[in-house]
C-alpha cells in the first residue's frame, strides 16, 4: 500500500462490499468510490465521487491510487486499464487471513479474499480474485483478471487464461491448462484441458457451450 495515500474503490456494491471490507482489514487508508450512481448502502462511510467513466472525475487530479470492486472479469480488466492510461497506481487488496508463500509472484490490482492459501512458485496475474477460502497450489499459473471463486481447488501446475471464471468449490485437476475466456461450473472437477471460450460443467466436467 501507498504510505500516507488515500484511496478510492472502483466499484462498491456486492464484490466491492467485501474487498472494501478486506481492504480496511489490511489498514488500508480506503476513504473514497466510485459508482455510476451513490449507493444506498455504506457501510463503510466512503465518500462518493462520481462515476470514472466522467471527464470531471475529481480522482483524475489528485495523487490517489485505486483498487478493484469489479465482479465481472471483462468489466474489470477493461477498468483496470482504463485507470492506468490515466497513470493512476492499482494496489493489490490481501485479507490478512490470506496464506501465501514468499515465493509466489503477485502482479497489481488484485484481491486475495480471506483464508485463501496460495503455494509456492505459484504466479498470479494482474486485477485478479482469489475469492474466500481458494486454494492455489504450487507452480500454478494464474493470468490477468482471472476469477477463482470460494473454496475452488486448484492443484500443482495448473494454468488458467485470461478473464477465466472457476466457480465455487470446483476442483481442477494437476496439470490441466484452462483457456480464455472459459467458465468452470460450481463444483465441477475438471480432469482435461478446457480451449478457449467453453463453459464447462459437472463431475467430471463437460462441455456446454463453445
Amino acid at each position: 500500500m501507498l504510505d500516507n495515500k488515500e484511496i478510492i474503490i472502483v466499484g462498491y456494491s456486492g464484490h466491492g462490499l467485501v474487498v472494501s471490507d478486506a481492504a480496511l482489514a489490511s489498514e488500508m487508508n480506503l476513504k473514497y468510490y466510485s459508482e455510476i450512481n451513490e449507493q444506498i448502502k455504506n457501510p463503510y462511510n466512503l465518500v462518493y465521487l462520481g462515476d470514472e467513466n466522467k471527464e470531471d472525475f475529481a480522482g483524475w487530479n489528485s495523487e490517489n491510487a485505486f483498487i478493484l470492486g469489479i465482479g465481472d472479469n471483462a468489466i474489470r480488466y477493461k477498468i483496470a486499464h482504463f485507470i492506468l492510461s490515466k497513470n493512476k497506481k492499482i494496489l493489490n487488496v490481501i485479507h490478512p487471513t490470506a496464506s501465501i508463500s514468499d515465493n509466489v509472484l503477485i502482479g497489481k490490482g488484485n484481491f486475495i479474499s480471506k483464508n485463501t492459501s496460495i503455494n509456492p512458485l505459484a504466479q498470479i496475474g494482474n486485477f485478479c480474485i482469489i475469492n474466500t477460502g481458494a486454494i492455489i497450489e504450487h507452480e500454478c499459473i494464474i493470468s490477468d483478471a482471472v476469477h477463482i471463486a470460494p473454496g475452488a481447488v486448484l492443484a500443482g501446475n495448473v494454468k488458467i487464461g485470461e478473464r477465466s471464471f472457476v466457480g465455487a468449490n470446483a476442483v481442477i485437476k494437476q496439470d490441466v491448462t484452462i483457456g480464455k475466456d472459459v467458465i468452470i461450473g460450481a463444483g465441477s472437477v475438471i480432469i482435461n484441458d478446457v480451449e478457449d471460450g467453453q463453459t464447462v460443467v459437472g463431475n467430471p466436467g463437460r462441455i456446454i457451450l463453445k
